[in-house]
């Protein structure tokens, strides 16, 4: 029989600190948004080197993939733990702690002068990145007031949202004006700045739990992010019925069953309150963040293409050409709490998710290679717009359905989704480009070479290497292959918009109402929410 456990006593500031006034709210919003974007930037900013990798240290494609991809995965699989450990061990000396080992992980990873010590910085960056990141979020939620909250959170969610696009750009400009080294200058710099500002400004808090620590629901959360995380991310390059990719599958929906299993067992002392997804709020906003950003990181790896292999623009170019979506995402986000008050939670997530749908449908419909960038300008917009507008919602509903005390696991639980939705836009959006593109390019190559036909199929990149080498059917090689990746890119866009439209019935079904406080702090059950939430009392 299992012992009864004494619940959490409530999250509170450390003696001594006292409630923070406009000034400092401002200042910690900047450092918690500064933070938040040397981490977004970490994920994508590799990216635009990878030949220079490839040549630096004369790795393999594999090597490379494995320089970008375990950080994201790192990342992933210790957000909920360290999220946990956060809101025990001190909100803001878990993000001082994190910031400078993220810090001195990106100048060992500026210096490397090999792959596995370049492998080795980016596991510590992912580690630290892993600290950072829930906390920047739970700082939010644990020390703005209500009435402001919802700002602060717009301003998040456009950081996470855009932040990626922007470290892009600027990672291209730095690899084009000086050496790809000088990436790991932009976190660097945003970690001092950070840093300065967090020990300046952020107020301490943290979780007074009767509870042990659920250690092994935190190793069970390793588990199943990492096996799906790594399915997700190995089987698009090696194929889905690889042995790698279907043990990590395997291992992935194990751990989540016993995750399960086990937090729904251990109940008040567990890790994450299964029970909690039960209501609509936490429920329809993780489905909300897990398709949005899944769709919008599959759009991102179909426009990067289209850029530079249809258009031929180079990749600085390319990364500009994205700024629109970007800017309009961040802009969008900080007015979505402001309509939230007014309409509603569930009405401003259904509008962004609509917008979305319309945005997708519009670059599938309109989409050719003579148009051009006007011809995806107008979808780029308009999904910018949605994705902002149903962000900020669905982050605040998620944030809401959990106690103060587990501001940190709710913020994981946001940021997990998030790199989830990620993954698996990726995979599913390009593996729906890749089978588009090359069901219709088998049939526009009819008088080219066989060896340039077996390259051409394997993507527009290819097709572009092995043109000067077909001869008189050069321009019809690339021709073709262009026009293929459009086909291939409406079969893509098309089905975005048929997974948004399904969203948004959900939204419009289940949805949650307006966004309140959040449920109390110890052992009621989900759904009983408080009559009011307040600034942490000093």
């Amino acid at each position: 029989m299992r012992t009864h456990q004494p619940p959490p006593v409530a999250d509170s500031p450390v003696p001594g600190e006292r409630a923070p006034d406009a000034r400092q709210l401002r200042a910690v919003l900047i450092a918690v948004s500064v933070a938040l974007m040397a981490v977004i930037a970490s994920v994508s900013g590799l990216n635009v080197a990878q030949t220079h990798l490839a040549v630096e240290f004369g790795a393999s494609q594999t090597t490379v993939l494995w320089i970008i991809n375990i950080y994201t995965l790192t990342l992933a699989a210790l957000l909920l733990p360290l999220g946990a450990l956060g809101d025990r061990l001190g909100r803001r000396p878990a993000l001082v702690t994190g910031l400078t080992v993220f810090g001195v992980a990106s100048v060992v990873a500026g210096l490397a002068p090999s792959a596995g010590v370049m492998i080795a910085a980016r596991v510590a960056a992912g580690v630290s990145a892993a600290m950072i990141m829930p906390i920047t979020l739970a700082v939010i939620t644990s020390t703005f007031p209500e009435q402001e909250r919802g700002r602060a959170i717009g301003v998040w969610t456009g950081v996470a949202g855009g932040g990626g696009i922007l470290g892009m750009f600027l990672s291209a400009l730095l690899v084009d004006v000086a050496d790809w080294r000088w990436l790991f200058a932009l976190p660097v710099v945003l970690v001092v700045v950070a840093l300065v500002l967090a020990v300046k400004s952020v107020p301490d808090s943290r979780e007074r739990s009767g509870h042990s620590f659920d250690t092994l629901g935190a190793l069970l959360s390793v588990v199943a992010v990492t096996g799906l995380i790594f399915a997700l991310q190995e089987g698009p390059e090696r194929g889905w019925t690889e042995p790698l990719a279907l043990t990590g599958l395997g291992a992935g929906v194990a751990g989540s069953a016993a995750f399960v299993a086990w937090e729904a067992r251990r109940r008040d002392a567990s890790l994450l309150d299964v029970r909690l997804f039960r209501e609509r709020g936490l429920a329809s906003g993780s489905v909300t963040l897990l398709v949005v950003f899944g769709v919008q990181a599959g759009v991102a790896v179909v426009l990067f293409p289209f850029f530079q292999a249809v258009l031929g623009w180079p990749g600085l170019l390319s990364t500009v050409a994205m700024m629109p979506m970007a800017v309009m995402m961040m802009l969008a986000s900080g007015l979505a709490p402001k309509m939230a008050a007014r309409v509603g939670a569930r009405a401003t997530m259904s509008t962004g998710v609509a917008l979305g749908a319309v945005g997708l449908a519009s670059m599938a419909l309109f989409v050719s290679v003579e148009g051009g960038y006007p011809s995806v300008l107008g979808g780029m917009v308009a999904m910018g717009a949605g994705m902002g507008l149903s962000m900020t919602p669905s982050t605040e509903a998620v944030t809401s359905a959990l106690p103060r005390a587990k501001q940190g696991v709710a913020s994981a639980l946001n940021d997990v989704t998030r790199e989830f939705g990620t993954a698996l836009g990726v995979a599913v959006l390009g593996a729906l480009l890749a089978a588009g593109y090359r069901g219709a390019v088998d049939d526009r190559l009819g008088g080219v070479t066989a060896g340039a036909t077996d390259t051409a199929r394997d993507g527009i990149a290819g097709a572009v290497a092995a043109a000067p080498g077909a001869g008189g059917h050069a321009e019809e090689l690339i021709a073709a292959a262009r026009q293929s990746f459009v086909d291939g890119w409406q079969q893509a866009m098309w089905a975005g918009a048929a997974i948004m439209a399904v969203l948004l019935v959900l939204i419009v079904l289940r949805g949650p109402g307006r966004t309140g406080p959040r449920p109390p702090e110890a052992g009621g059950p989900p759904g009983r929410r408080p009559a009011t939430t307040a600034r942490p009392t000093p």
